[in-house]
């Protein structure tokens, strides 16, 4: 099942601007997952909603996977995830953080909190 973390509002004028966002995934069965993972940004310039990175990647078996993109110049961003392997139960978190690696709490959103939605987006 696909989930957002919905548009983050990442400006310094409401908290501390985030300049990466970081994707932690955690793969807690003894299958291997298949994973999607779509960062969007809301430039200034355009406010528009812009796909800026789409990958796919592996996370074997009872490990975990950090993976880190560069979302600064952004007023906004959303990530959108999804597990392409059913037979894996895997587990999604999403953190800002600042311009000196520090976690932008008010940017974090875990499992629990991300929305379940019906694919990943296309634009």
């Amino acid at each position: 099942m696909p989930f957002s973390t919905g548009i983050i509002t990442s400006t310094r004028a409401v908290g501390t601007a985030a300049t990466n966002v970081v994707v932690s995934t955690r793969n807690i069965s003894s299958n291997d997952a298949t994973i999607l993972v779509k960062v969007f940004g809301v430039p200034i310039t355009t406010l528009t909603l812009t796909p800026f990175y789409f990958i796919s990647f592996i996370v074997p078996a009872n490990s975990a996977d950090i993976r880190e993109f560069f979302i600064a110049g952004n007023v906004a961003y959303e990530v959108q995830i999804n597990n392409l392997t059913p037979a894996a139960e895997v587990i999604f978190s999403t953190f800002g953080l600042d311009e000196m690696g520090n976690i932008v709490d008010e940017q974090r959103v875990l499992q629990s909190e991300l929305t379940p939605i019906s694919a990943l987006s296309t634009t």
